[in-house]
This record gives C-alpha cells, sequence and structure tokens, in this order.
C-alpha cells in the first residue's frame, strides 16, 4: 500500500456516510459471527497472529495526558538514535521516560 491508497475521514463524514447508508460492512453477517468464528479469522488474519497469545486481561486504557512543552538538553548520540527510528522520535523518548516513570513508582510501591 502506498500513500496515495490512504483515505482519511473525520468522525462526522464517517456517521454521515453511515446514515446515507454508505458503510460497506456487512452488519447481518458480523452480528452473526460466533466468539469460535471471530477468534478463527484472527488466527488466520497474519497481522493479528502475533497478538493472540498476549494476556489482554491486564490491559489498561491510558488516555494521555496534555503535552507540556519543555526545552531538554540530551546526548546527541541519544538524539540521532530516537531521530534514526523516524517520525514520531519524540514521543518514543516519552515512551521511553514513562516506562523509567512507571518502574520507578511500582519498585517504591
Amino acid at each position: 500500500m502506498n500513500k496515495e491508497d490512504i483515505v482519511r475521514y473525520t468522525i462526522k463524514e464517517i456517521e454521515e456516510m453511515i446514515a446515507r447508508g454508505e458503510s460497506q460492512t456487512d452488519w447481518a453477517r458480523v452480528d452473526a459471527m460466533t466468539d469460535e468464528d471471530i477468534k478463527r479469522a484472527m488466527r488466520d488474519d497474519p497481522d493479528w497472529q502475533d497478538f493472540m497469545d498476549i494476556d489482554w486481561s491486564k490491559a489498561k486504557m491510558v488516555i494521555p495526558d496534555r503535552k507540556k512543552a519543555i526545552s531538554i538538553r540530551l546526548d546527541p548520540d541519544i538524539v540521532d538514535f530516537f531521530q534514526a527510528t523516524g517520525k514520531g522520535y519524540q514521543t518514543r523518548i516519552n515512551a521511553v521516560l514513562r516506562h523509567f516513570v512507571d518502574e520507578q513508582k511500582r519498585a517504591k510501591g
């Protein structure tokens, strides 16, 4: 898939499309699926196979707080490493720091 194939819609546009009957989802087929049908479809989906055996029971939904803009000085090799991972490198730096903070809190508590 290339960027020319990607289409973006707002939630309002999607709701309007559904209201006009333009949904391409066969909801009757979805509603008729059993849990076993869903599991079988997931196992057959190469994009989902690596996630089948994960224990999701302890998963938690995280709604991120608004980010706080700061100025921070980092070693050049640290910045280079994260920038080399591509777009969103600042988010990945935040995730590493978040993990560290969570582990520190867990160790103390």
